[in-house]
């Protein structure tokens, strides 16, 4: 007897020797048993996943002798003569090659006579995408409104190509491709029943190879046992393959791990000697480090009967998990830029040296999540007239410690006692004379352009445009200096806000919302006027557009900002009503404005905007000029 291919050989013969689909043969045999039968059916998915081969099974299902059944017998007339191929109620039509509309209509004519031997009349039309639109349009009526004894099962790996006209008509299954694991799984099976030796790494290969198809897999297998010589032997798979030995990939994740760039490129060199494909080994090299990542998050993850699980777990305890998800992301990234490289050996080799390169940032390294810090430079000076107190206070020996979240305030201010200041408007507050100590000066960044203010809620950003504004405009000076008396008589302590220092407020109340970080009570704040103050309380003024930023939540997140801030306990009296002066809102809106008029002047007045819009007809967009 001649030879037979497994692909032939093992084709299923009924809805239970099927490997996967369970979605449609579900389906299909409750719709069998129940006789709930549609007239047109619709397969799609990708080649050898099982189309053809279900739609034999249902042919046999519908023609069965006894009966219409999910299970049909296979041995009755029926059943044999279409598992031969010679059921005369059978037609199996290629559409491939009969796309035109001659051909549909001689179909369809012979459609409305009965069934010669069968139960139905079933018509098989494969790779349906391929009819032609006339061709489709013939068929619609037919396909609409069949004889009762007609059943149409169409397939096809393209559905995007079939009208939705047509597609209105079936009852569509999809057809998934199958796994790796499913594919060897029934290598497995067809290898024990073949009486075939066969090493399992081989069958993982080959389950990888056929990219979810078991018609290939079967291929893979048939080419796989003549290479071996009636075996199926790992080393002979790799190399009809052309896939990378597993040691090499092992290989290279030791040198990684040792940081040993001459043995990475020994070991490319290695894989150029054997002829192997660079970009297989990129492919296997991500498989194999997405494997050590499953197992540094799920250790029991794989599978006890792995090949190379000792080998997987041993890189899993070299890497850290860190490096394994940079190398598999740079493997991802460098098999896919391997076409542009100057040649495949240059590609492969500079994704390893990529690999060998980078390495993920130390936590030591990593800035902390809030605002990056912002340089401050100290300059100090001692005048000859300086009191011997004050040049005590900024001797080398003892240096005045600032911080960078000091509020700003003026250094006759900070000595001043902590008494309470008489409640009334701040503008009325008058700023004492400087002392005759020592200067302390802090360079502020450069202010950064702010966004418009517009609507209720300004954006995240807005604090942090405000403060930079600030900043720029207001002198330096320090809320945490501390007067010469007090530095002499505690050198060592400098207040600080972690303290909980009592730090005296010196009326500016947008300095001091800037200051303070509030988050989402910083809405409150920056539409709030300050009426007045003293030592522990603040009265505050909102307008009534802005009520619903005035709640009892956000008083109480600002009063407790603000007692943080003193350290002391701070009352809050937020009143609703009509705005006198200028809240830190209208403040920024104010300078933000005066800022673009000064933008979109500096433009208008340039040389060479001007020779454009004289010369060559253009015009100046406003609206698009932002200040830096």
């Amino acid at each position: 007897m001649a030879y037979q291919v497994l692909a032939r050989k093992w084709r299923p013969k009924t809805f239970a020797q099927l490997v996967g689909q369970e979605h449609v043969i579900k389906a299909l045999a409750n719709a069998f048993a129940s006789e709930r039968l549609h007239h047109a059916y619709l397969l799609t998915g990708t080649r050898g996943v099982g189309k053809t081969t279900i739609a034999r099974i249902m042919a046999k299902a519908l023609n069965c002798e006894t009966g219409i059944t999910a299970e049909p017998c296979g041995v009755c007339s029926a059943c044999t003569q279409i598992d031969a191929g010679r059921f005369v109620d059978l037609l199996e039509i290629d559409a491939a090659s009969n796309t035109g509309i001659d051909n549909i209509r001689e179909v369809l004519d012979n459609a409305q006579y009965s069934p010669t031997a069968g139960r139905f009349k079933v018509y098989i039309i494969d790779e349906v995408h391929m009819l032609s639109k006339s061709a489709f349009n013939a068929m619609l009526k037919t396909l609409e409104e069949p004889p009762s004894h007609v059943k149409f099962i169409l397939a096809t790996t393209d559905p995007q190509k079939v009208p939705i006209t047509v597609l209105s008509r079936c009852l569509q299954f999809s057809l998934r491709q199958m796994t790796p694991q499913q594919v060897t799984g029934h290598l497995h099976k067809v290898l024990e029943a073949e009486q075939v030796q066969f090493e399992p790494l081989a069958l993982n290969l080959l389950g990888h190879a056929a990219n979810g198809s078991m018609r290939d897999a079967l291929s893979l297998l048939d080419q796989a046992i003549a290479h071996g010589a009636g075996q199926v032997e790992e080393s002979g798979v790799r190399a009809m393959l052309g896939a990378v030995d597993q040691s090499y990939l092992f290989d290279l994740l030791d040198a990684l791990a040792a940081h040993d760039g001459p043995r990475l490129l020994q070991t490319a060199d290695a894989i150029a000697l054997r002829g192997l494909s660079y970009e297989a080994a990129l492919h296997e090299l991500a498989n194999v480090l997405h494997q050590v990542a499953l197992t540094q998050a799920v250790p029991n993850a794989l599978a006890d009967d792995l090949p190379q699980r000792g080998q997987i777990v041993a890189a899993a305890q070299a890497l850290s998990p860190e490096d394994t998800q940079l190398y598999y992301q740079i493997a991802l990234h460098g098999r896919r830029d391997l076409p542009l490289a100057p040649d495949e050996y240059a590609g492969f080799t500079m994704t390893l040296l990529r690999m060998l390169a980078f390495a993920p940032a130390k936590p030591e390294q990593i800035v902390g999540t809030g605002s990056p810090a912002k340089p401050v430079q100290i300059i100090e000076t001692v005048t000859p007239a300086m009191p011997a107190q004050a040049t005590e206070a900024v001797s080398p020996a003892k240096p005045a410690h600032i911080t960078e979240n000091a509020s700003p305030a003026t250094p006759a201010q900070t000595a001043a006692p902590a008494g309470a200041t008489p409640l009334g408007k701040p503008e009325q507050a008058a700023a004492p004379s400087l002392p005759a100590s020592a200067p302390v000066q802090t360079t502020a960044p450069k202010a950064e352009s702010a966004p418009a203010y517009d609507d209720l809620e300004p954006p995240p950003w807005h604090s942090e445009a405000a403060e930079a504004i600030y900043q720029a405009n207001t002198p330096a000076t320090d809320y945490a200096a501390e007067p010469a008396s007090v530095i002499e008589s505690a050198p060592d302590s400098s207040p600080t806000r972690d303290s909980k220092a009592v730090v005296p407020f010196n009326g500016d109340w947008r300095g001091l919302v800037v200051q303070l970080k509030l988050g989402a009570a910083g809405m409150l704040a920056q539409n709030a006027e300050l009426l007045g103050y003293s030592d522990i309380h603040f009265d505050l003024q909102v307008a009534e557009e802005h009520r619903a930023v005035a709640t009892r939540d956000y008083q109480d997140k600002l009063r407790s900002a603000l007692s943080e801030h003193f350290g002391r306990d701070i009352t809050v009296n937020v009143n609703i009503g009509t705005i006198a002066g200028e809240t830190p809102a209208i403040m920024l809106v104010r300078e933000n404005a005066a800022r673009q008029e000064v933008a979109v002047a500096a433009i208008q007045n340039d040389p060479f905007i001007q020779t454009l819009v004289r010369d060559m007809g253009g015009s100046i967009d406003a609206a698009s000029i932002k200040p830096l």
